[in-house]
């Protein structure tokens, strides 16, 4: 069952029809974006305030979260939050996305250890901060690097990353370098657990599954 298909009978739901219009349109806009984004943050990056702002979006789904647990249930979707993290997100057959491009796939890997490293240090934050450096430079200690990645393809990497809310520039693309700072995310958790992260970089630095690829 598509999205499409699911939400030409929700007006057909008794607690759907005893919402306002607004009440409505905001739950029909929690299930779009959660079905596109997988992940709903309760606080994101701001670069205009250089803080990190409650998320409307997250209160919205957080408010219904009854609901549309129960109604993307339907679809095979489940519907889960994890508060110490602040996240909502959703798992299920029928929610995997796109597969990520090799070097999405790597940097994806590295930035799991550099969140989990930072993380076993004493903290008071459930978001890391890194540098575009401190990727390749743990990309490179697993020799993983054949050559370095053009500009091009790294932007568009950064920007596949944050589509998915696993990192946050807080530079502009357009002047990448090392010193490019970014916001690891805690989606980053629900994405990939430390040891499959270790297991699989060995084998990636041993020479085998060269073509790997991730779904996200």
């Amino acid at each position: 069952m598509t999205y499409e298909e699911s939400t030409q009978n929700i007006g057909q739901i008794p607690y759907y029809d005893g919402l306002n219009q607004e009440e409505k349109a905001d739950v029909t806009e929690g299930i779009r974006l959660l079905l596109k984004q997988t992940f709903i943050l309760e606080h994101k990056f701001e670069k205009r305030t250089g803080r990190f702002s409650y998320n409307s979006e997250f209160k919205i789904c957080n408010k219904h979260l009854e609901f549309i647990r129960a109604y993307l249930a339907v679809m095979g979707v489940t519907v889960l939050e994890n508060s110490q993290l602040g996240l909502i997100y959703i798992q299920g057959e029928s929610t995997m996305g796109e597969k990520l491009p090799k070097l999405a796939t790597l940097y994806l890997l590295v930035l799991k250890l550099i969140y989990d490293e930072q993380m076993a240090e004493v903290s008071t934050s459930i978001n890391v901060y890194t540098t575009l450096s401190e990727i390749h430079e743990k990309l490179g200690s697993y020799r993983l690097f054949k050559k370095q990645p053009s500009p091009t393809e790294i932007r568009r990497t950064l920007a596949l990353l944050k589509k998915y809310q696993i990192l946050e520039p807080l530079d502009i693309l357009e002047d990448l370098d090392g010193n490019t700072r970014l916001i690891v995310y805690p989606c980053i958790n629900v994405v990939l657990f430390g040891n499959d992260v270790r297991a699989l970089l060995q084998s990636l630095e041993e020479g085998e599954d060269h073509d790997e690829e991730t779904e996200i």
